[in-house]
């Protein structure tokens, strides 16, 4: 049996701070190859979560702690949709389908979302990256972030 307290949630949030990525994440499944990936991810508002999609696998996600903005995007990197997910708000998580372009952005410090999806976990075919947002350490990836938290529907992010 696994306990989630309070602690462990805290002691995710204080990693995060620490962290050169400003996120951390606690894995509940024993090992990558688990059919079913449940895990926790504490970020800091600074932190960059590089838009993507996973090709084969549904995602669901709910936020424990703070607020996150999710943007939903087409191919061309164009915003479809945009929600806000927070602890305790009118909406706190989402499920989607396979093949959707998402990117995350942490609205508060010590925001924790809580995230199922499909395993095993394929480092290498089971996440693409958008092609049109720059990879993380990128010296875009500033102005790209700014972009991404201000985007409404209708805002093209490519290029």
């Amino acid at each position: 049996m696994q306990l989630i307290s309070q602690q462990l949630l805290d002691d995710l949030v204080r990693r995060a701070r620490a962290a050169p990525r400003r996120r951390a994440n606690h894995n509940l499944h024993p090992t990558l190859e688990d059919p079913v990936q449940r895990l926790f991810v504490g970020a800091m508002a600074d932190t960059y979560f590089r838009p993507h999609r996973h090709p084969t696998q549904w995602e669901c996600a709910l936020v424990l702690r703070g607020a996150f903005d999710v943007c939903f995007l087409d191919d061309a990197g164009v915003v479809t949709r945009r929600v806000r997910l927070a602890a305790g708000g009118e909406v706190c998580g989402f499920e989607i389908p396979a093949q959707t372009w998402h990117g995350w952005v942490a609205v508060e410090d010590d925001s924790i979302f809580f995230e199922v999806k499909q395993g095993p976990y394929d480092p290498v075919h089971g996440l693409t990256f958008a092609p049109w947002a720059p990879p993380e350490g990128d010296p875009r990836v500033g102005a790209f972030l700014a972009r991404l938290r201000a985007a409404q529907p209708g805002d093209r992010l490519a290029g």
